[in-house]
C-alpha cells in the first residue's frame, strides 16, 4: 500500500476526509472533511492567520466566490487560464496530458512544454490511455479552459464564473481596501477561502481537486521605496532548488540562507526572499518535515506572464513533489489590467515631505488642424500625442512628430501640438504598487501534514500507528477517559472534560472499550495528551496524563490540569518534567 493510500484509508475510517456525495455515486474531485478534517483545517487556517495576517499587520477580507465575468476578462482567465487535455478515440477518457508525460517518462515539469511538444513526446512514448489501453499517439492535445461557468441572475444576460483563485476578489477592490489602510504603502489584504477549478483528471485524493481552499496573501508595495526587514530572516536556511540547478546535469537542492541566496542572485526578489524566510519556519510549525521539504524556482517556460520571479514551496509524497505555495512577484500586471478594464483608478497617492518643482511635457494638439486632416481619427491621434509628450518628449525636437494609434502611423508638424515644457510644482504621485503574493493551498498542506505526521511503532508487543501532530495542529487537544463507568468515575471525568473545554481546549470523551483501545483511537487521529480519572482520582483529585509520541504516564493533580496542558503545547515544558 502506498503512502497515499494508507493515508487516505486512514482519513476515511477517522473521520479527517472523505469523498463526497457518496450516496449517489459521487463527484470526482470534491471531498468533504469530516470532524477531525474540519478540525485539523480550521487550526491549520488560525496559524496562517496568526502568522501572515496579525503578526505581519495586514487586513483581511471574505470576497464572494461567484464573480462576474467583467472580472476574468481583465484578469486573463477567460483567454488563457487552460490546461492540456487528450481525449482517447477509443473509449472517450479525457486526461491531463502533461500529467500523462510526467507519469510515463522522467521529464517532471510537463506543465511548461508547448501542446506540439508534449504531442511528439505522447507518440514518441507511445503512451497509452490509462482507462483503456489504446494508443495515444497521433492524437491532438487541446486547451480546456478550468472556470466553472454560471450565470448571475435569471436568464443569460449576466455571466459569471466561479472564482479560480481567491487573489481577484482582492484586486478589484483596490480602490476601497486602499483607503481602508489610509493610502499608506505598504499594505497587505489577505483572504481565506474557496476556489474552484474544473479539473480535467482529479486525482491523489486532495492534491488534485475540483473545490478547494486557498489562504493568499496580497502585499501591496512601492516599487521604488519599500523594502522588507530582510534582517529579520537573513539566517533563515532555505532548501532551494534553483532554475540552475534544475537545468544541470548534477544539479540538486542547495542549503542557503536567505541573506545568501539574495546576495548570489539565486532569489531575484528580495520580497519573496523575505516571505521564503517566513514561511520555512512557519511549515515546520504546523508539522510539514523539513527533510521531505524544498523551494523550487520556476522554469522560463513555467514562468506566469506577469510573474519576474516565482518559486514553489514543494513536500514529497511517495516519492512524489507536491506544489503546497507558490511565491511570486506579480508587479502591477493585476491593477494595471483591471484599471484598463474598468476605468477606475487603482493607484495611490503619495505625498511628499516637500513640494517639488518638475519639468513637465505638455501637447495642446490644434483640433483644426487634426480634424480636417484625419477625420474620426483625429481624437485618437491627440491622445497618442498626449502619451508620447509625457514617454518620450525629445520626439517633438524636430519639425515633425509621428505617431501610432489603432495600429496606424500619422505624421503632425510639431507647431501643430503645442508641445511645451513647464515648470509644475507638485505636492505628491499617483503611484501603481506592485504586488508581492504568497498563495498557499490549504487541502494539500492538509495532506501533507498528515502524510508526514503518519507513524507506525511497536508498544507492548503490538503495532501502532499514531500521528505526531504538533499540539497545535492536532484536532483534539485531550481525551478523557474513566477507567470504568462506574463508582463515580464516569461523572468525575464529565466535570474534567467540561472544565477543559471551558478553558479553551479541544476534548473528546471516550468510555467505550478497554482502555489501551481508547488511547489507540486518540493516537490514530493525533491527539497529543489522553486523562484517565481511576479510583485514586475520586480520592486523591489526580488523574494520569498520557503523552502520545512516548505513551508515558504520569500522575497530576487536577488543580491547575487545564494550564498543564498549555504550558506542554505551548513548549513551556516537558512531559519529563512534571
Amino acid at each position: 500500500m502506498s503512502e497515499g493510500e494508507r493515508l487516505t484509508e486512514l482519513a476515511k475510517r477517522r473521520g479527517f476526509y472523505f469523498p463526497s456525495a457518496g450516496a449517489y455515486g459521487g463527484a470526482s474531485g470534491f471531498w468533504t472533511y469530516g470532524p477531525q478534517g474540519a478540525a485539523l483545517k480550521s487550526n491549520i487556517e488560525d496559524a496562517w492567520r496568526d502568522r501572515f495576517v496579525v503578526r505581519e499587520g495586514h487586513q483581511e477580507i471574505s470576497a464572494p466566490d461567484v464573480m462576474p465575468e467583467p472580472v476574468f476578462e481583465a484578469s486573463g482567465h477567460l483567454a488563457g487560464f487552460d490546461d492540456m487535455i487528450i481525449e482517447c478515440p477509443g473509449c472517450g477518457a479525457t486526461h491531463r496530458a502533461d500529467h500523462l508525460v510526467e507519469d510515463n517518462t522522467d521529464i517532471e515539469e510537463a506543465e511548461s512544454l508547448p501542446n506540439e511538444e508534449v504531442m511528439e513526446i505522447i507518440a514518441d512514448h507511445d503512451i497509452e490511455c490509462p482507462s483503456c489501453g489504446e494508443s495515444l499517439g497521433g492524437v491532438s492535445v487541446d486547451n480546456f479552459n478550468l472556470m466553472f461557468e454560471t450565470n448571475i441572475g435569471p436568464g443569460s444576460s449576466s455571466p459569471g464564473y466561479l472564482r479560480p483563485e481567491t487573489a481577484q476578489g482582492i484586486f478589484v477592490e483596490f480602490p476601497q481596501l486602499s483607503e481602508y489602510a489610509r493610502n499608506q504603502l505598504p499594505f497587505g489584504v489577505a483572504q481565506i477561502g474557496k476556489a474552484y477549478r474544473n479539473e480535467i483528471s482529479p486525482r491523489k485524493s486532495l492534491v488534485r481537486v475540483r473545490e478547494f481552499t486557498q489562504a493568499e496573501l496580497e502585499h501591496f508595495v512601492d516599487p521604488e521605496e519599500d523594502e522588507p526587514p530582510l534582517e529579520d530572516v537573513e539566517d533563515v536556511i532555505l532548501p532551494l532548488y534553483s532554475g540552475e540547478s534544475q537545468q544541470a546535469d548534477d544539479g540538486g537542492v542547495e542549503e542557503m540562507t536567505v541573506g545568501d541566496a539574495v546576495a548570489e542572485g539565486v532569489i531575484t526578489s528580495d520580497w519573496v526572499a523575505y516571505y521564503l524566510g517566513v514561511a520555512r519556519d512557519w511549515y515546520e510549525r504546523i508539522g510539514v518535515d523539513m527533510d521531505r521539504f524544498r523551494f523550487r524556482q520556476h522554469l522560463p517556460g513555467e514562468l506566469a506572464h506577469y510573474a519576474s520571479d516565482c518559486w514553489d514551496a514543494e513536500t514529497e509524497i511517495d516519492g512524489d513533489w507536491i506544489e503546497v505555495t507558490g511565491f511570486a512577484y506579480r508587479g502591477d500586471y493585476d491593477l494595471r489590467k483591471h484599471a484598463d478594464h474598468s476605468g477606475e483608478d487603482f493607484t495611490v497617492f503619495k505625498q511628499y515631505d516637500e513640494p517639488v518643482t518638475v519639468s513637465r511635457p505638455t501637447v495642446d494638439p490644434e483640433m483644426s488642424y487634426l480634424g480636417p486632416e484625419f477625420g474620426g481619427d483625429a481624437q485618437a491621434v491627440a491622445d497618442a500625442l498626449e502619451a508620447l509628450a509625457e514617454r518620450d518628449p525629445d520626439s517633438f525636437e524636430g519639425s515633425e512628430v509621428t505617431v501610432e494609434a489603432d495600429g496606424q502611423s500619422y505624421t503632425v508638424p510639431v507647431e501643430q501640438t503645442n508641445f511645451s515644457v513647464e515648470e509644475v510644482t507638485e505636492n505628491g504621485e499617483h503611484v501603481r504598487p506592485h504586488i508581492v503574493e504568497p498563495s498557499f493551498g490549504v487541502g494539500r498542506l492538509i495532506y501533507t501534514v498528515l502524510a508526514h505526521a503518519y507513524t507506525e511503532d511497536e508498544v507492548d508487543g503490538e503495532e501502532r500507528t499514531y500521528l505526531d501532530l504538533p499540539p497545535e495542529q492536532a484536532p483534539t487537544t485531550v481525551g478523557v477517559f474513566p477507567l470504568m463507568d462506574k463508582d463515580g468515575m464516569a461523572e468525575y471525568a464529565h466535570d474534567i472534560a467540561d472544565a477543559l473545554r471551558a478553558a479553551g481546549h479541544s476534548v473528546t470523551y471516550d468510555d467505550s472499550g478497554a482502555i489501551g483501545r481508547r488511547y489507540r483511537r486518540q493516537d490514530e487521529v493525533g491527539t497529543p495528551y489522553c486523562v484517565t480519572v481511576d479510583y485514586e482520582s475520586l480520592e486523591e483529585d489526580t488523574v494520569t496524563l498520557r503523552e502520545r509520541d512516548s505513551t508515558e504516564q504520569t500522575r497530576v493533580s487536577i488543580d491547575g490540569l487545564a494550564e498543564t496542558l498549555d504550558r506542554l503545547a505551548d513548549g513551556e515544558t516537558t512531559f519529563d518534567a512534571l
